[in-house]
């Protein structure tokens, strides 16, 4: 940029509490404003008071243009309506290492990472929560002031049917203890956002993120603006899986820094930030008693869950109910009791990852069936095979199951990879492991309960022959664009290459709530099904007046519209638009999707709910090193209950890649935190927030992999389209876990199961002791009384027979607040 005139700015305050510095700009700034950097000041202290901020040599470095404080944002925000507890910069103290209580704006990133460094900040120490059992050992000092109590986020406590009478009449019961470490999601592309004002003067904000229509709704909250002067556009994304899905304190930074600047402000994350942002998998520990009949059929499950939620409820609430909701789609369970408790710890928040909340416990509840095969003398395939849940069913906890190919997966897994004939017959150091699993097609519920639309598209037809498909669904490398183009081609019969999609933005597409929950092929998909049929109904009509020929006859294919009886008597899809548009003026259609009705009526229900769910069964071969503990993968094959595949290609990379993350939890990866020294504060800081430390597999780690595509098109589904993009990942960890004992007949009962950890079960093994390595017991909860809701063979309702009755959703709502009512 040519050198301009400098002008000077004098220093002043902007809405008494921002300070805009007294820094030059050029004069070419002011006509064409250059992008500004922001960066944050990040607490070194996991839990501590804020008793003073002085921003004023910051203020004063070089090219520094605004400092903000947490005195700039006194709105909260957050993803849940029951969890409202952030604020985009601290305001009265901290709660992990990494929790931001200031901002920088600078005309260059350097600029604006030395002024951090000179901002001064005096902190009152707290002591420091680092597990959840020391969250229930400590009450005080509270991490927040809400909660089911002291640090106790939320605790749920559900009975379905009488578990200790089904427990009483099962042949044997079995009681395990597990553990499932934390991880992180680890995209390639880092968080980063840039904030911007528009010509009419109203917010811009691009940021990489997975759900745009939430984000818009938490910067109307916490800048305290009109929702319709702000504009949300989800940039493509180098990789998500659940990750980017809550609304973040950077993105209402950059919004509030470029409102003030009157220029945009962007923010990029370093790879150590991204790991502070976190929201990734909570580490749980859970203990399972089950009874079964001697046949291996179940008579009763009690699943026990402690979460470390971290320092933010972000999507908690619903990733404790996610913990204990899907046991009963996968088998047949005919009475259910889940308790789970979410703490709050002085670490990064936890939140959703692939699979939110549903991998620790199917972790647990496949090695214990593969433990109850082995008791039983059963085959585990063949004990998987009898209690496979049934069609068309409501479960224990009224979640209804529709089509269900599970028992077709498992044949499918075990005739690829010879099951019959290799396992328990490999020698010594090798061997197999089988597990299943489940997952939702998309949430049944949206987060903010309401009748309104789940996902909607609207279609405009251009008298060129192309068509515009405007969605807000956000494209985040799993193909959502394509299935958006080709529902719709398949319909009107012309070229995905003919439909141009705009997608994730808040101002020019309907709203669709986000890529989360496995959720957007099947809403997404029939809402895109519904435009393109009335937008096909519409041409069909002016064709058929021109052609003399009854609509009903009319086939869309070939970029032509033609007489089924006569082929050769037709239209192009150009002239199919053109004749539309001159009987009925410009073209255009919408569709939308809404999800049926939940049967669950009990406080708690909305959680679990989908309008079908998609089944996975794998195999997982082993190479164990017995004097070392070194783990190997040669093979994995694994087959997806996938309703019927748009994409065979995608669908079959989106299955591979849940097998590359699978592996990764399994083997390598964990958020690990450690104390420092006294000396050094005692704090607790992340052990490696590096992808230096932090390992998870490469390409080299990556065994073959043989997938197997099972299609049974699902009523609920786009042409009967199943989810792909999480379940795959959940049979891996628990069938790896199977295979180690297979290879060397050691049970680890916790992810990741690692060289050490292994040959310290081999020695227990030698030394007499149980051959396991794993969380010895599970620690007194003080759980509230259970909501007794009798399953539908009992004569239950879906309502709970101990619970109040509750306002109905409608009356529950304001006029001027129409999607208020909480899910809880």
């Amino acid at each position: 940029m040519p050198e301009g005139r400098v002008i000077g700015i004098p220093r002043r305050r902007v809405d008494g509490r921002a300070k805009v510095t007294g820094q030059t700009r050029f004069a070419d700034d002011l006509a064409f404003p250059r992008m500004a950097y922001c960066r944050l000041l990040r607490s070194p202290h996991p839990h501590a008071r804020i008793v003073r901020i002085d921003t004023t040599r910051a203020a004063e470095h070089p090219g520094v243009l605004l400092v903000l404080t947490g005195d700039d944002f006194p709105i909260p925000y957050g993803i849940l309506p029951v969890s409202q507890d952030e604020h985009a910069l601290c305001r009265d103290k901290v709660r992990f290492v990494g929790d931001p209580v200031a901002a920088v704006v600078a005309r260059d990133e350097l600029a604006a990472i030395e002024a951090v460094d000179l901002i001064e900040v005096e902190y009152e120490r707290l002591r420091t929560i680092a597990d959840p059992i020391e969250s229930l050992e400590h009450p005080e000092p509270r991490i927040h002031e809400y909660g089911d109590e002291g640090n106790i986020h939320k605790k749920v406590s559900l009975a379905f049917g009488d578990v200790e009478q089904a427990l009483g009449e099962a042949d044997q019961v079995f009681e395990d203890t597990f553990f499932y470490q934390g991880n992180t999601h680890l995209p390639i592309e880092q968080h980063a956002a840039v904030g911007l004002k528009d010509p009419d003067g109203k917010l811009v904000l691009y940021s990489s993120t997975q759900t745009p229509h939430y984000v818009h709704r938490a910067l109307a909250k916490a800048l305290e603006m009109p929702a319709a002067h702000i504009r949300v556009v989800a940039t493509p994304n180098g990789g998500g899986f659940g990750g980017k899905s809550d609304p973040f304190n950077h993105e209402v930074v950059v919004a509030k820094a470029a409102l003030l600047l009157d220029r945009p402000v962007k923010i990029s994350l370093t790879r150590e930030e991204v790991f502070y942002c976190h929201r990734g998998r909570h580490p749980v520990l859970m203990k399972f008693r089950t009874g079964v009949k001697k046949d291996g059929t179940i008579t009763g499950v009690h699943l026990q869950t402690l979460l470390d939620g971290g320092a933010y409820g972000s999507y908690g609430v619903a990733s404790t109910f996610y913990t204990g909701a899907l046991q009963t789609v996968t088998y047949h369970i005919p009475a259910y009791h889940f308790q789970g408790c979410r703490a709050f710890t002085n670490k990064p928040p936890c939140g959703p990852k692939r699979g939110h909340g549903t991998p620790q416990s199917r972790f647990g509840q496949e090695v214990q069936l593969d433990k109850i095969a082995d008791a039983l003398s059963l085959d585990p395939a063949d004990l998987r095979l009898r209690i496979v849940e049934h069609p068309d069913t409501l479960t224990a906890n009224y979640l209804r199951v529709g089509t269900i190919g599970l028992a077709e997966c498992i044949n499918r897994v075990t005739v690829a990879a010879n099951w019959k004939a290799r396992f328990r017959k490999l020698p010594r150091g090798r061997g197999l492991g089988l597990a299943c699993s489940s997952y939702l097609s998309g949430a049944g519920l949206p987060i903010y309960w309401n009748d309104m639309p789940h996902s909607g598209v609207q279609l405009k037809l251009d008298r060129s022959g192309g068509v515009t498909a405007f969605c807000g669904a956000t494209e985040i490398g799993q193909g959502s664009d394509d299935v958006l183009v080709g529902c719709i081609a398949e319909i009107l019969g012309i070229d995905p290459f003919d439909i141009r999609a705009v997608t994730g933005d808040t101002d020019l597409t309907p709203v669709d709530l986000g890529s989360y929950s496995s959720r957007v092929t099947l809403m997404m998909g029939n809402a895109a099904i519904q435009a393109a049929e009335r937008a096909r109904d519409i041409l069909a009509q002016a064709v058929s007046r021109k052609l003399d020929v009854p609509a009903a006859r009319l086939v869309f294919a070939d970029r032509r519209v033609f007489d089924a009886e006569d082929p050769a008597r037709g239209v192009s899809f150009q002239d199919a638009v053109c004749l539309a548009e001159t009987a009925f003026g410009t073209l255009g259609t919408t569709g939308s999707y809404t999800p049926p009705k939940s049967a669950a009526k009990f406080k708690g229900g909305g959680v679990g709910p989908s309008p079908t769910y998609s089944y996975t069964a794998a195999i997982v071969e082993v190479d164990v090193d017995e004097t070392t503990g070194w783990v190997t993968v040669p093979r994995v094959w694994i087959a997806h209950d996938i309703g019927r595949a748009l994409n065979p290609t995608l669908v079959r990379g989106q299955v591979e890649g849940s097998v590359y993350m699978g592996l990764g939890e399994a083997l390598m990866e964990e958020q690990a935190f450690r104390r420092l020294p006294a000396r050094l504060s005692s704090a607790l800081v992340h052990k490696f927030p590096s992808l230096l430390e932090y390992k998870s597999p490469t390409s080299l780690d990556m065994p073959e992999v043989f997938t197997e595509l099972v299609e049974n098109p699902d009523p609920a589904g786009p042409f009967g389209a199943k989810e792909v993009g999480q379940g795959p990942l959940l049979p891996i960890m628990p069938a790896l876990a199977n295979a180690v004992y297979d290879a060397v007949g050691v049970r680890i009962d916790e992810v990741p199961i690692t060289p050490d950890k292994i040959v310290k079960a081999l020695d227990a093994a030698r030394e007499g002791k149980p051959a396991r390595y794993g969380p010895a017991s599970f620690p007194t909860v003080p759980w509230p009384e259970p909501l007794q809701v009798p399953p539908p063979w009992a004569g239950g309702d879906g309502h709970a027979t101990n619970e109040p009755p509750r306002k109905s959703r409608r009356a529950a709502r304001t006029a001027d607040q129409p999607e208020t009512v909480v899910r809880t």
